[in-house]
């Protein structure tokens, strides 16, 4: 048994400890503890080989942060949002013909249209007020759709290209405050998250940075 091995794992499998501990906010006789905890380990046998291995740790992660560079980026992107928007999820197997006519016609009136195709299904995100044409359109093919969502779009210089850790530093924000993100679209310098109505207030002042 590596306990170094193990006590670095912990650390990676956690990133909100990983950046605690790159800062020096950790208390290591509690993270010690928590591993050992995690790993089923006799703490009075195990606890300076963990408690060693966690200030190593620290040591190799110290330098290691772009997120200064992240900021900067941030700090000069601009946001839009929409309300009023609707995530109908669809089977692979629908009428693309039809899928087609509705696209047309949403793009003809100007209004929002997203559509991203997995393995397994086609998501659109459109107007609340497309729902009973898609209804009709699509009928039992529809696997979810869900009402009463904002669309915000996270407007970035290009360098977001070659910034590794942006999505994941926005990710970890929104989950510290409880935020869900219904869905995530990226297209270039854009970055277009999908949340409930009533964290918009919140979303706004997240990303103000």
């Amino acid at each position: 048994m590596n306990l170094t091995r193990l006590a670095e794992k912990y650390i990676q499998e956690h990133p909100y400890i990983r950046a605690c501990l790159r800062k020096g906010l950790i208390n290591y006789s509690s993270l010690t503890r928590e591993i050992a905890l995690h790993n089923k380990l006799g703490l009075k046998k195990n606890f300076d080989a963990i408690l060693i291995a966690c200030r190593r740790y620290k040591r190799k992660v110290e330098n290691d942060s772009n997120e200064k560079e992240i900021l900067e980026l941030l700090k000069k992107s601009r946001i839009e949002a929409k309300n009023k928007i609707l995530a109908v999820v669809l089977e692979k197997n629908i009428s693309l013909n039809n899928l087609e006519i509705i696209e047309k016609k949403i793009r003809k009136e100007g209004e929002v249209l997203r559509i991203a195709e997995s393995v397994s299904a086609i998501t659109m995100i459109t107007s609340e007020e497309y729902s009973k044409e898609i209804k009709n359109t699509f009928k039992s093919s529809i696997i979810t759709e869900t009402k009463g969502l904002v669309e915000v779009t996270l407007k970035t210089s290009n360098e977001i290209e070659h910034i590794p850790g942006v999505m994941s530093f926005l990710y970890m924000l929104f989950a510290e405050h409880k935020i869900n993100i219904v869905e995530t679209i990226s297209c270039w310098t854009d970055t277009i998250f999908l949340i409930k109505e009533k964290d918009l207030a919140k979303v706004m002042g997240l990303l103000r940075f």
